[in-house]
């Protein structure tokens, strides 16, 4: 019995996903009536806050954004990765002009850095056509030891440790949590900045399910290793996990479209410099993970716990009556 209970756990997910996987993907418009676009501007780690080498990475970002796409018109969307530029969005004024400039009437949805309060935060922001803020999403998934130090504002508490101190402008500030942005014909998007997306429930505790997932991201950290195509793996992964399609933007890569089943449509590899046009994937139906989360596991590790305490119970009947 117990080894038919456990064949049919394992087979039953799979039937379903080969059956899954053959569900046709519906456009979220007629076929190629949204076109997005991802900027990849090539921004190496070591030369991103060089003065020079800054002014280049800026110049080939609008340059990515206002190249014409090869049937006309303009895109519905742009898209920029993580931190792609070195100014703060509350002082960004004249340069939000220039990218509604280049845009040429497309939406514009930006990695950048903000501060408040004493605090930074690293941010993606969705601009209008006419460069003005329509909203603000604030990572809340921060990297420890990378983007913040773990306890550093109980050790100033304790301590008078400034440096660790997130509320006096060291290291970042985490955003109140995950969001939904509306980008007009695009939808509503759950922004995931780096390595949010390997967090699924922040997917889920976005409330409304979303039509597009958009990653911005960068992996010139890693250099050529493995970590950007561990990255890319994650983010297919979220794709097949909620039917939904992928939007990721890095800054040297590597950026994909990825439709609802987790398949790259069109990618910039490592170190490539320029942009990607390409049609809006659409949604399959909610997935069960979509639905209902991790609720199944922690329901089959209740019924195994269950079952456990069961047995246990018989086998001390068994010895009692023996």
């Amino acid at each position: 019995l117990w080894g038919v209970l456990a064949v049919g756990a394992v087979a039953l997910p799979i039937g379903y996903g080969a059956w899954r996987a053959g569900l046709p993907i519906p456009p979220l418009q007629p076929p190629g009536a949204v076109q997005i676009r991802i900027v990849q501007p090539d921004a190496r780690q070591d030369l991103k806050w060089d003065p020079e080498a800054r002014a280049i990475f800026w110049q080939r970002l609008l340059a990515g954004t206002q190249a014409p796409t090869k049937q006309g018109g303009r895109p519905d969307l742009i898209v920029w990765p993580e931190s792609a530029v070195q100014f703060l969005l509350e002082d960004s004024a004249e340069e939000r002009a220039q990218i509604a400039q280049a845009a040429g009437g497309a939406q514009v949805l930006l990695g950048i850095q903000r501060s408040q309060d004493m605090r930074y935060f690293n941010a993606m922001a969705l601009l209008d056509p006419a460069g003005n803020i329509l909203s603000v999403y604030d990572k809340h998934h921060l990297v420890p030891f990378g983007e913040y130090i773990p306890f550093g504002d109980l050790m100033l508490a304790w301590f008078g440790v400034e440096a660790f101190a997130a509320r006096l402008g060291a290291g970042f500030t985490p955003g109140p949590g995950p969001a939904l942005m509306s980008a007009g014909r695009v939808g509503n998007i759950v922004p995931l900045i780096c390595y949010e997306v390997v967090f699924a429930g922040a997917i889920r505790a976005a409330g409304v399910r979303p039509d597009v997932l958009v990653q911005a991201t960068n992996d010139a950290w890693f250099g050529k290793i493995s970590g950007p195509y561990q990255h890319l793996a994650l983010a297919r992964l979220r794709a097949v996990e909620f039917g939904l399609p992928m939007l990721r933007a890095a800054n040297t890569g590597i950026s994909a479209v990825i439709d609802a089943r987790g398949r790259v449509l069109a990618q910039l590899d490592l170190d490539q410099q320029g942009h990607l046009d390409a049609a809006l994937p659409g949604a399959l139906p909610p997935t069960p993970y979509a639905r209902w989360g991790d609720l199944p596991v922690y329901l089959v590790v209740l019924l195994g716990w269950v079952v456990l305490v069961w047995r246990a119970r018989v086998a001390v009947r068994l010895r009692n009556r023996d």
